[in-house]
């Protein structure tokens, strides 16, 4: 299945459950583990759950293979991890201090970033 399709069935069902702030972060040049990483924040660590399994049985149903899925338990920050794509569920005060975001965002976009706020 093409990564497009899988990355357009997640966020389908990351919107299914209200999931908010969905951010799709193409990191091909940066990584070789993944091509794309999606990001959402969960109300509650219940949200996060119902979110991370909503979107590991919409993928596998669609065809996809779920390599993992880790800390469904706690719902803080969900992991599922679908080969090519790995969608992050995190509760808005996990998602703040990580900010996965910036890391993972290409050099020349952080460099014009913080260009502009000094």
């Amino acid at each position: 299945m093409r990564a497009n399709k899988i990355q357009k069935i997640a966020i389908t069902a990351l919107e299914d459950i209200k999931a908010r702030d969905i951010t799709v972060l193409d990191v091909r040049k940066l990584t070789s583990l993944y091509d794309t990483l999606i990001i959402a924040t969960a109300e509650s660590s219940r949200q996060g759950g119902a979110l991370a399994r909503h979107v590991r049985d919409t993928l596998k149903a669609a065809g996809a293979t779920i390599v993992g899925v880790e800390g469904e338990a706690s719902g803080e920050w969900v992991l599922v991890d679908a080969g090519d794509i790995v969608v992050h569920i995190m509760q808005p005060a996990v998602r703040a201090y990580y900010n996965l975001e910036e890391l993972w965002m290409p050099p020349a976009a952080r460099r014009r970033i913080h260009s502009v706020a000094a």
